[in-house]
């Protein structure tokens, strides 16, 4: 595994050392000892999968408030995303800034979403399935997100947006009294 620093603090790019040969290949996705280098020592305690079935459909902007907030390690398994972080940590020199990285089912990359980070992702082919490693349980109770399409954060989508849940055309857009989140 390479980790190279995004822009926003604390979150990383990480690049795969897939090893193959005439049968296939075999890529390490997850390995304790190479993420105690980025300072990574929190369990896994959730892995999903997910499907998005057409090009242009946006999921997220996601968090999870504390004592819930969690670290994602997110893979796209096929198709294409460009995958998207915002920073809301309060006392961050990076707050309500966001950063994208395109993930792809050939360029063996994951993004590493620090805790305090909002995460989505816009679909950039149809049928696209992703791999997400959490470090946290899913706490419906104590989650939230911003809105894909907030004036505040200016996300330059770079597709024409196809569909988007309910739920994330419901979140409330951010003003000046927006503080954050801060982590414990």
């Amino acid at each position: 595994m390479q980790f190279t620093p995004l822009p926003l603090k604390d979150a990383y790019i990480i690049e795969l050392e897939p090893r193959g040969d005439e049968r296939g290949r075999h890529t390490r996705l997850f390995c304790a000892r190479e993420l105690a280098r980025i300072g990574h020592v929190k369990p896994i305690v959730n892995v999903n999968h997910s499907h998005t079935r057409m090009k242009g459909a946006i999921r997220g902007m996601h968090f999870q408030y504390p004592s819930d907030c969690e670290i994602k390690f997110v893979q796209c398994l096929r198709g294409a995303i460009w995958d998207c972080i915002v920073d809301i940590r309060k006392d961050s020199p990076t707050f309500l800034k966001w950063e994208n990285v395109e993930l792809t089912e050939s360029n063996c990359r994951m993004i590493y979403v620090p805790e305090g980070f909002a995460h989505g992702f816009q679909s950039l082919c149809n049928d696209v399935e992703l791999l997400y490693f959490h470090t946290s349980f899913y706490a419906p109770n104590n989650e939230d997100g911003l809105r894909f399409d907030d004036p505040m954060l200016n996300i330059a989508w770079p597709l024409e947006v196809t569909q988007v849940s309910t739920r994330d055309r419901g979140h409330a857009l951010l003003d000046d009294n927006f503080e954050g989140i801060t982590l414990t």
